[in-house]
């Protein structure tokens, strides 16, 4: 695994990668912190326009795109 902080990639439906400086940049020292603050603010960055996000450590996606919109059913 690479070596790093962790952080978010955000993300448009279809995959475009969103750089919208407004958005927050934040990096965590470990993956629970990071997943932490996504669910924390996850209502926050849809409301942004952020559609997905990815997990990268460093420069390397760990999981993702995972869709911040909520289930229907």
């Amino acid at each position: 695994m690479s070596a790093g902080p962790w952080s978010w990639r955000y993300e448009a439906t279809g995959g475009t990668v969103l750089d919208d400086p407004s958005l927050p940049a934040a990096a965590f020292p470990s993956q629970a912190e990071a997943e932490s603050w996504v669910g924390e603010t996850w209502r926050e960055l849809l409301d942004a326009g952020v559609d997905a996000v990815s997990l990268l450590h460093g420069d390397e996606v760990v999981y993702g795109p995972m869709s911040l919109h909520p289930a229907e059913g």
